[in-house]
C-alpha cells in the first residue's frame, strides 16, 4: 500500500502538458461539478489558529467516497524573511479505509484553484462579453487572476494598482507577451475601476482595509473580493456590500471571514452552489451590481486534489511513498520498531536476565 506524493514540479509539469488555458479550464470544470453535488458533502467551517503574524487553518471536507483536508497558512509578512504568504499541502484518503491515497502541494494549486474559482463565480455573476477588469493587488495570486479570467472570460484589458509598485513590474514581466492581453498602469484604485466590468481585490494584509468604496462602484460591475479571507481582514467597504447582490461560498465560514463578517447575521447572501444548480438566479440585469466574497472552501480543494490525482495517473507523474505500513499481520503494529524477539519459551523478565 502506498500513497503518490505530488510536488511542486509534478503540478508545474502538469500545466506545462496541458497548458495553462486548458489546466484552468478543466480545474474549473472539476469545481463546477463538486459544487453541483453540494448535499452529498459532509462540510464544516476551517479550523483557524491566529497570530498577530497570520492565520495557520485545516480545511476538511467529504463525500460518502472521498476524503481531503488542506493545511494552509496566511502570513502577509513573510516576504520579509523570503517565505511565501501562503503555503500549503493537502490530503486525498478514501472514506471506506481511511487509506491516503494522495499526498500533495497545494501553494501552486491553491493559486490555480482560487483563480478557476474566481472565473467560474464570474462566468455566472458577471454581465455577458466583459472585455476590461480591475486587478487591485498584484501579488502572488495576481497572474493567476488575471489568466483566468482572460482566458475563461475573454477579459483582454486588465487596470492594475498595488502599492508595491514591484509587485505590478513582476506581474508585467509575466504577462507583458500573452496574445491578446493588455496591461495599464494606474496611478490608484480609482483610476484602475473607472469603465471596468469586473474588479478583483486580492491584497494580502491582514487588516480591516477599505479597498474599493462605495463611489467607486458604478452600474453593472461584478466585484470578485478575494483577500478578505480571515477574521479583521476585509477589503471592501460595507456600502459596497449593501449596494449589491453578494454570493459566497459557504455562508457559516463567509460571515466568520469574509467582507461579510462586516455586515448584520440577516443580511441576504446566496451560495454559489445555488446559482449553478440553477435553484437561484446569478445576475439579473445589466445594472445590477454583483459580489463574489470569496474566501476560499474546502470543497475547491476536493475538485483539485481529485484533478491532480486524475492528471498525476494518467502522465505517471510523482512517486510512491511508504507513508501507512504494510504489515503481514495488521495487529501487529509493535513488529515494525524491528525489535529483536524474546528467544522462544522465555518470558520478557528471564529474557532481560539472560541478557
Amino acid at each position: 500500500m502506498t500513497t503518490r506524493l505530488l510536488l511542486t514540479p509534478d503540478v508545474a509539469r502538469v500545466v506545462r502538458h496541458d497548458g495553462l488555458a486548458e489546466s484552468l479550464k478543466t480545474l474549473a470544470r472539476y469545481i463546477a461539478d463538486d459544487y453541483v453535488r453540494w448535499s452529498q458533502f459532509d462540510k464544516s467551517a476551517r479550523v483557524a489558529n491566529h497570530s498577530d503574524d497570520g492565520v495557520i487553518e485545516l480545511m476538511p471536507i467529504s463525500d460518502a467516497s472521498l476524503y481531503s483536508f488542506k493545511y494552509v497558512n496566511g502570513h502577509p509578512k513573510n516576504h520579509r524573511v523570503g517565505l511565501p504568504t501562503v503555503m500549503a499541502f493537502g490530503v486525498l484518503a478514501d472514506v471506506a479505509t481511511g487509506t491516503p491515497t494522495l499526498l500533495s502541494e497545494l501553494t501552486l494549486s491553491t493559486a490555480l484553484r482560487t483563480a478557476a474559482t474566481s472565473a467560474l463565480a464570474a462566468q455566472q455573476l458577471a454581465r455577458p462579453g466583459p472585455r476590461k477588469m480591475a486587478l487591485i493587488g498584484n501579488g502572488a495570486q495576481s497572474e493567476f487572476q488575471a489568466l483566468a479570467f482572460h482566458h475563461l472570460l475573454g477579459i483582454d484589458e486588465i487596470r492594475l494598482f498595488d502599492v508595491d509598485p514591484a509587485a505590478t513590474d513582476k506581474l508585467v514581466r509575466h504577462l507583458s507577451r500573452v496574445e491578446g492581453l493588455t496591461l495599464i498602469r494606474c496611478r490608484d484604485t480609482a483610476e484602475a475601476v473607472r469603465g471596468a466590468d469586473i474588479v478583483t481585490t486580492v491584497t494580502a494584509d491582514k487588516r480591516n482595509a477599505t479597498i474599493l468604496t462605495p463611489e467607486m462602484v458604478e452600474p453593472g460591475m461584478h466585484i470578485n473580493g478575494v483577500g478578505g479571507d480571515c477574521p479583521g481582514k476585509t477589503e471592501l467597504h460595507r456600502g459596497v456590500l449593501e449596494q449589491a447582490s453578494v454570493f459566497v461560498e459557504y455562508e457559516p465560514q463567509s460571515r466568520i471571514e469574509g467582507d461579510l463578517q462586516q455586515m448584520p447575521a440577516d443580511f441576504e447572501v446566496t451560495e454559489l452552489w445555488r446559482v449553478l444548480r440553477g435553484e437561484a438566479s446569478g445576475r439579473r440585469s445589466a445594472d445590477e451590481v454583483t459580489v463574489f466574497d470569496s474566501v476560499g472552501f474546502a470543497l475547491e480543494d476536493f475538485a483539485t486534489l481529485r484533478w491532480l490525482s486524475d492528471r498525476a495517473k494518467a502522465l505517471g507523474l510523482g512517486r510512491e511513498l511508504a507513508l501507512v505500513p504494510d504489515m503481514a499481520d495488521p495487529k501487529d503494529l509493535f513488529g515494525e520498531l524491528g525489535l529483536p524477539a524474546a528467544p522462544q519459551g522465555q518470558s520478557a523478565q528471564t529474557a532481560a536476565l539472560a541478557a
